[in-house]
């Protein structure tokens, strides 16, 4: 698969207490690029006000780097990338789901929908936790048209348990987002969602912290394809400090 499509961002800042915040200011505007050969096989380029962030996925580690960083591997199995479960890719998303609760009923976007949950296991959440580091949940929902079966909102959210260098207290990371999509077109029999809006909301709390900022993500499809000719493994290497590092026992 191969895909070309456009992004709108804000963000706030890192705003103390428990008050909800709102991404404020100007938007920043810029495209992304992605090809993908099978759901642990993959490669972002996404570029915004000219700061880019790379990532990737060789089928045995999943990797990221930016403009500004060194590239980072992740903790765990290989896994999509959470674009593909935006209605891009609807084999990854039944994938995901195969194992769902069904929960309860709601209308999203003039749509009745039934909800999906999914909570992540605990030998999963082990493998991405790290020494410093302790994934305490990781809960996914779905949300699929009754009248069509389309996905139209998927949530996820993501409590991470940062692990004091000195003294008892912890610090907590809680990630939550939300996507809406929408606009699908058949492209080659597939029904892919061509535009949505995600917004992702980060909460740091313990040991004396309280703060939240949220992020909000406007995006659009201009270009989908499939079957693309040419995508060898060598499209998909990880960088070259990143597999020193492999190489030399340290990731």
């Amino acid at each position: 698969m191969y895909a070309v499509g456009q992004v709108k961002m804000a963000a706030s800042e890192m705003h103390q207490g428990d008050d909800s915040v709102h991404a404020e200011g100007k938007s920043e505007v810029g495209g992304f690029v992605l090809w993908q050969k099978n759901p642990d096989l993959w490669y972002l380029e996404l570029v915004v006000s000219g700061y880019k962030v790379s990532a990737g996925s060789d089928g045995k580690v999943a990797w990221n780097q930016s403009s500004s960083q060194a590239s980072h591997a992740n903790r765990g199995p290989p896994r999509p990338l959470r674009r593909f479960f935006q209605g891009l890719d609807p084999r990854c998303t039944a994938n995901l789901f195969l194992e769902a609760v069904s929960i309860t009923e709601k209308k999203v976007s003039n749509e009745d929908c039934f909800v999906l949950k999914l909570e992540t296991d605990a030998n999963t959440l082990k493998a991405q936790s790290s020494s410093n580091t302790e994934i305490v949940h990781h809960i996914i929902w779905g949300y699929f048209s009754q009248r069509t079966g389309l996905l139209v909102k998927f949530e996820d959210t993501k409590l991470v348990k940062m692990k004091p260098i000195k003294g008892n207290d912890n610090v907590f990371w809680e990630t939550s987002m939300e996507s809406v999509v929408g606009d699908y077109r058949y492209i080659e029999g597939i029904n892919v969602a061509h535009s949505g809006k995600t917004t992702a909301t980060l909460h740091r709390y313990g040991a004396s912290h309280n703060h939240k900022r949220k992020i909000e993500e406007t995006w659009m499809i201009d270009e989908v394809d499939f079957n693309i000719c040419g995508l060898s493994m060598d499209c998909f290497l990880p960088p070259a400090d990143l597999k020193r590092e492999q190489e030399g026992g340290e990731q």
